[in-house]
């Protein structure tokens, strides 16, 4: 046990009063309102908060569990009383209370208990003295809405402490934590052990992802060739989720062998050197297919916009020819129209009652007027012939 835990209470304060205030004024507003009221209607309101925001604590030696607090006061007082003992706290959108009663017991720093209650972080690690804060991106894939939903993961990670702050549904750290319970040989090796299984957890988690995407990918392919008007809706959105999948993989490389290269520095155990190294062997494969989908829906998309362009060629051509027909047959009409128009304006003239109307008794006027109609009648066909109209 650290040189923390062993301290009586009022040397441990003095010990820490240097560093407390720092977090306390970046983190807490000023201590007078709090002690303003002082009936018991105050105290209730974080105990009423920490059962949904507690998932599960728990206290191991030897990798083995010794004890189950029900809230977090039972676990920092167990856990003083524990020697070798290390505590697992696993929470779940905890209030801003609990995050500065484990900032004040484990020394966290501000940075990182700020980045831990505002979420929407990038995957990251950093190390803070003694602590190490990581951030992960898990994600799962929802079979009925075909679509991939990201959850967040902040971890601590002390000499005899591990802490968990999860911001939505996705890791479930149950099993993780069964898991590792059944193999107590692997658990006894703290919190460093844990961690890895949880990164190995998060990263196993990837794998129904990269399945979901392919079969949506293989989908969209065949409706992309079969002409689907929603395709394109449906290739933005996988775009979309592929550019939070890739932001969530991609930094979990650099991290995991940021983590390699500690080895020798902080002497991790071989057992554990080997189960990082696995862990970054399916990081590095499922950042090549996130990689992969991306490009592919890239030329999915270029291949969609293609064959809508071709699509709407080929139905401009056909109105177009559609329009050429329908011309040549209004050239026709027309042509016809012009053509009988001539007799019918000459036999228009001569067929008016009138009594006096010049060749109206002269013996030639009616072969003249045929002749006249069939000269017309000719002239206008020959001409009309000639400029293709007929």
């Amino acid at each position: 046990m650290s040189e923390r835990r062993a301290r009586p209470a009022a040397e441990n304060s003095a010990a820490k009063g240097s560093r407390k205030p720092a977090w306390r004024r970046a983190l807490t507003p000023p201590s007078a309102p709090p002690e303003a009221p002082e009936p018991a209607a105050e105290p209730p309101a974080p105990e009423a908060a920490e059962p949904p925001s507690i998932v599960q604590a728990a206290l191991y030696r030897d990798g083995v569990r010794v004890s189950s607090p029900a809230t977090l006061a039972d676990t920092f007082r167990e856990l003083r009383e524990q020697p070798s003992g290390m505590a697992w706290i696993g929470l779940a959108r905890p209030t801003e209370g609990e995050l500065l009663s484990l900032a004040a017991e484990f020394d966290l720093h501000p940075l990182a208990v700020e980045d831990a209650m505002e979420a929407h972080q990038r995957p990251k690690l950093e190390r803070y003295g003694d602590t190490l804060f990581v951030v992960l991106r898990a994600a799962r894939y929802l079979d009925a809405p075909e679509e991939v939903d990201f959850g967040e993961l902040h971890v601590f990670v002390g000499p005899d402490f591990l802490i968990t702050v999860r911001h939505g549904a996705a890791p479930d750290l149950s099993a993780v934590r069964h898991r590792m319970e059944k193999t107590p040989e692997l658990l006894k090796l703290g919190p460093e052990a844990v961690l890895y299984a949880i990164l190995d957890a998060v990263v196993d988690g990837y794998a129904p992802v990269v399945s979901g995407v392919q079969n949506d990918i293989d989908e969209i392919e065949t409706e992309v060739f079969r002409g689907d008007p929603e395709v394109s809706r449906r290739i933005y959105e996988l775009s979309r989720e592929m550019v939070e999948f890739q932001r969530a993989t991609r930094p979990l490389v650099g991290m995991l062998h940021a983590l390699m290269a500690g080895f020798a520095k902080y002497g991790t155990d071989e057992e554990l050197q080997r189960y990082l190294r696995d862990v970054a062997d399916h990081v590095t494969h499922t950042s090549e297919r996130v990689d992969g989908f991306r490009q592919a829906l890239t030329d999915i998309l270029t291949v969609n916009a293609t064959l809508v362009t071709q699509q709407q060629n080929a139905e401009m051509r056909a109105l177009a020819e559609a329009g050429f027909e329908q011309n040549e047959e209004v050239k026709k009409i027309s042509s016809w129209a012009a053509i009988l128009f001539a007799p019918t304006l000459v036999g228009t003239v001569y067929g008016m009652n009138f009594e006096v109307m010049p060749e109206l008794h002269w013996v030639f006027g009616y072969p003249l007027s045929i002749a006249l109609m069939a000269a017309v009648c000719t002239s206008l066909y020959i001409i009309f012939k000639r400029r293709d109209w007929l």
